[in-house]
């Protein structure tokens, strides 16, 4: 890795990190850096390092901004980490060019749910599913979570603000601990299929703790909607190039 593809790297986790913490999909951004600088395969095993790290400090400022309900989501966090350990034995056996497939409609995916009324997705709400539907929910969105990891956040925050009744920054709390929670699982999987690069994970995670910390300093003021645009296009370039080059 040069110095130039390193101050890339760790510019691409700073938005990310920061965009990660507030809504979702950063991954968008470091993706593809990644796939181009170590191949698909080994970019979805090196952003877990990045993302760990990004979400263990944003996790720190939420809490001592006590904005996260420890209570109501700690019942769903082991259902999530044995999903992300299944989605990231699976996601080990892929060709890289399935991988990339699979990340390119992620991306538009990602895209598509920020343009789409995102407000559905932030905006607390009444309703709350019973717990056997939460767990099914938790254990599905970690599966997706340890598959692939873009656009998780998204998928955390509308289950927790719309089916679990927590407000916009709780629900943020809540989806960091949750990250935090499985990704070490996940990342176990992806190191024993040789598909982590640490050095590369270690310059990624400068830029991704510094985000996700001003970002969760933000979060509990400012909310998301800044970000969205640009998380649109970012997307959909990504998911542009991924489908062109696959």
């Amino acid at each position: 890795m040069t110095l130039g593809q390193g101050i890339i790297v760790a510019l691409g986790g700073l938005a990310s990190g920061f965009i990660n913490t507030l809504a979702g999909g950063g991954s968008a951004i470091t993706l593809p850096i990644l796939t181009e600088l170590i191949g698909p395969n080994a970019a979805n095993g090196t952003n877990r390092i990045a993302i760990q790290l990004a979400n263990l400090a944003a996790l720190g400022r939420f809490s001592r901004g006590q904005a996260v309900p420890w209570r109501r989501v700690l019942p769903v966090v082991p259902a999530a980490m044995v999903g992300a350990g299944l989605g990231a034995w699976v996601a080990t056996l892929l060709s890289p060019g399935a991988t990339r497939r699979v990340f390119a409609f992620v991306l538009v995916f990602v895209a598509a749910s920020v343009l789409l009324r995102p407000s559905r997705w932030v905006e607390g709400r009444e309703a709350v599913l019973a717990m056997p539907w939460r767990i099914a929910i938790f254990f599905a969105i970690g599966f997706y979570g340890g598959f692939v990891q873009a656009g998780v956040g998204f998928l955390l925050l509308a289950a927790l603000v719309l089916g679990s009744g927590l407000d916009l920054v709780n629900g943020n709390g809540a989806k960091v601990l949750i990250i935090a929670a499985y990704t070490p699982v996940a990342l176990v999987f992806f190191a024993a299929a040789a598909q982590v690069d640490v050095a590369v994970g270690a310059v990624l995670s400068i830029g991704q703790v510094s985000g996700a910390w001003i970002a969760a300093h933000l979060a509990l003021r400012r909310g998301a909607g800044f970000v969205r645009w640009i998380l649109v296009a970012a997307a959909l370039v990504a998911a542009g190039r991924m489908l062109l080059t696959a």
